[in-house]
């Protein structure tokens, strides 16, 4: 067990899941009154949240909360186990050595330099907010990577990226908004009156910030897929057309082919001095004629013209 105590006499005590009798040894003391979020720590290994008013008036929230996440593997991730009120704040398995962008010595300072608890927890999840920042700003650079692709190298592999990228802002999302739950409740029961502020609303700022950004790139994400189906559907279109007009050009030659490679005994052309420059001739023209009148009725299109470079559609 670790324990800090901030100027004002408040308390944080950081504890393992291992070390959960200890824990329970703390707790049981009623003026803490946490006994169900011991229970909740015992096993829970998801988000969640719970507020609170005691019958002492003291107001509580407490719950768990992922903070870290590997967007590839859904078991591989980070949570911890919080329980806030004026004057004390106990967190379980919180490891600040996870957060790479975080000096922890430097955080500790600034936590032991506020007036309470809720003000300590507040700065804590402002620094939190930093740090998914960061990543998001790591997010944005493969985002904008992404969009250039589009348009220098537009293929299959393309497309399969552009779901990546989904994928990954769906568990950014999933990230943030328990702690903006966090933030909602903290503002239901007013746990924030009373203290600093400016922590608060710097704290509440990042959150809408991260939020807002993350918005923003799912419009970008979903204009992507939306261009990506125009695409993939007018290339659809374009080799369908394709396969139509060549079938339909070569039509003679299967045709005549068939008809001259058939064995019956009795076929006066087999005869016939000039019928192999005759039936080539037939073919070329009856070839010719009717591409003719594909091109008469505007049924090829532009299949026979070269895409430009750099275009979307080669």
């Amino acid at each position: 067990m670790e324990k800090y105590i901030g100027p004002a006499k408040w308390k944080w005590f950081q504890f393992k899941e291992t070390e959960i009798d200890r824990i329970k040894s703390l707790i049981e003391n009623e003026s803490y009154g946490c006994k169900d979020w011991f229970e909740q720590v015992r096993g829970n290994r998801a988000n969640c949240l719970r507020v609170s008013i005691l019958e002492t008036g003291e107001k509580v929230v407490n719950g768990s909360l992922i903070y870290k996440q590997n967007f590839k593997n859904e078991t591989d991730y980070q949570l911890f186990h919080f329980y806030v009120t004026k004057d004390q704040w106990i967190s379980v398995d919180l490891e600040l050595s996870a957060l790479k962008h975080i000096d922890s010595e430097r955080l500790l300072r600034k936590i032991g330099q506020t007036d309470n608890a809720v003000d300590g927890f507040l700065l804590f999840l402002g620094e939190l907010m930093n740090e998914m920042l960061v990543e998001i700003d790591g997010f944005e650079a493969e985002l904008k990577s992404l969009i250039w692709s589009i348009r220098i190298k537009n293929e299959t592999g393309t497309l399969e990226l552009v779901y990546r990228r989904r994928h990954e802002l769906l568990v950014w999302k999933s990230l943030l908004i328990p702690i903006r739950e966090l933030k909602m409740a903290i503002e239901e029961i007013a746990l924030h009156h009373g203290g600093d502020y400016a922590i608060f609303r710097c704290t509440a700022k990042r959150i809408d910030r991260a939020f807002s950004l993350l918005n923003e790139y799912e419009h970008e994400l979903d204009s992507i897929i939306k261009l990506e189906e125009v695409i993939s559907s007018h290339r659809g279109n374009e080799i369908m057309k394709t396969l139509t007009v060549i079938t339909t050009i070569f039509t003679p030659i299967m045709a005549f082919g068939a008809l001259w490679g058939m064995n019956f005994t009795n076929m006066p052309e087999l005869e016939w001095r000039f019928g192999y420059i005759f039936s080539i001739l037939l073919i070329i023209i009856s070839t010719v004629l009717l591409y003719g009148y594909l091109k008469y009725n505007g049924w090829t299109g532009d299949l026979l013209k070269g895409k430009k470079k750099g275009s979307f559609f080669k």
